[in-house]
C-alpha cells in the first residue's frame, strides 16, 4: 500500500472567519479503473474545497485500478493551496467498502464525508450532510433519491431504479432499518463516535453501506436521512441482478455477524464514548 500526503502552504493572508466546515471536514473518494472520471469530477472537487473549505482534508483511494486513476490523483492534488491531500492506492481490489473505510480512519477531521467518483450527488450537496452534524444535530448524515424525487435530475434505467427499491425493502425488512435509501454514496461520520465502527465493519463490496448504517443506529447514535440532488451517470460498475444477489447475501452476513457478537464491541465503545459527552 502507499500512502501519500501532501500539506498545502499557508495563504499569505489571515483568515478573519473559519468556516467551521473547513477545519472539521475530510472527503474520501473512492476509486476503482475510474481515470477517465476523475480527471473531469476531482478539480471540481478541489476548486470547491478551495473556495468554501480551503482547510479541508481530501483522500483518493485508488482500489487496486489497474489504469492511471492512482497516477492522475496524484497529478490532480500537487497544487491544492492550504488543502490536505492524500493519494492511498494499492495492488489487489479490495473492493469500493474497504477503499471507503481506509480513506475514513485515515481522515484527520471531525467530520469525513465519502463521495462516488463520478459526483453523482455534486459536490456542491456537502453542506446538507456536514452542518446537520456540526450542529450537533446529528452523528451520520447520508443523502437519499427516495425523499425527494423531483432532486433525481437524470434517472437510472428502469430495471435498475426498481431493483434499488426492492433491494431496499429487503434491507428494511431484514435489519429493521428505518430508511429508504441506504445506497446513495454520499455519506458523512462524527469520526470522534463513529470510528470504532468503521473498525469493526467486515463488508468490503457493495454491501458495506447497509452494514455502516446498521451498526450506527444498533449502537444509539443519531442517524439523518437527507435528501440530495442526484444525476444517473453512465458506467455503473454494479450488475443489477448477479450483484443485487451479492448484497443480499451481505445483508444477510451483517445479521449473522450481529447475532454471534462480532459488532458488540465496537458497540460497547461507541456506548461508552456518548456517555463521556
Amino acid at each position: 500500500m502507499h500512502i501519500g500526503h501532501k500539506a498545502g502552504s499557508w495563504r499569505c493572508f489571515a483568515m478573519l472567519y473559519c468556516d467551521p466546515m473547513s477545519a472539521h471536514l475530510s472527503i474520501v473518494i473512492p476509486a476503482y479503473n475510474e481515470g477517465v472520471r476523475l480527471g473531469k469530477t476531482l478539480p471540481k472537487v478541489v476548486n470547491y474545497l478551495l473556495e468554501n473549505s480551503p482547510e479541508a482534508e481530501l483522500i483518493v483511494v485508488d482500489d487496486g485500478s489497474t489504469d492511471d486513476t492512482a497516477a492522475l490523483a496524484r497529478q490532480t492534488l500537487e497544487s491544492c493551496g492550504t488543502l490536505r491531500t492524500s493519494v492511498i492506492s494499492y495492488k489487489s481490489n479490495l473492493g469500493k467498502g474497504r477503499a471507503v473505510r481506509l480513506g475514513l480512519l485515515a481522515a484527520r477531521s471531525e467530520v469525513a464525508l465519502f463521495s462516488d467518483a463520478d459526483l453523482s450527488t455534486p459536490i456542491t450537496e456537502t453542506p446538507k450532510l456536514v452542518d446537520p452534524i456540526i450542529r450537533g444535530e446529528c452523528d451520520v448524515a447520508f443523502g437519499s433519491r427516495a425523499l425527494e424525487r423531483d432532486l433525481i435530475g437524470v434517472h437510472q434505467p428502469w430495471r435498475r431504479e426498481q431493483g434499488g427499491r426492492v433491494f431496499n425493502l429487503a434491507v428494511r425488512l431484514a435489519t429493521g432499518l428505518p430508511f429508504w435509501d441506504t445506497q446513495c454514496g454520499f455519506k458523512a461520520f462524527r469520526m470522534s463516535v463513529c470510528r470504532p465502527l468503521v473498525e469493526a465493519a467486515t463488508v468490503d463490496r457493495f454491501g458495506f453501506d447497509v452494514e455502516l448504517l446498521y451498526l450506527a443506529y444498533r449502537a444509539g447514535l443519531n442517524l439523518k436521512e437527507i435528501p440530495v440532488r442526484w444525476d444517473h451517470n453512465e458506467g455503473s460498475k454494479v450488475s443489477v441482478m448477479s450483484d443485487a444477489v451479492k448484497m443480499l447475501s451481505e445483508v444477510g452476513l451483517i445479521r449473522q455477524q450481529a447475532r454471534r457478537g462480532v459488532y458488540d464491541k465496537a458497540i460497547k465503545t461507541v456506548h461508552e464514548k456518548k456517555a463521556e459527552k
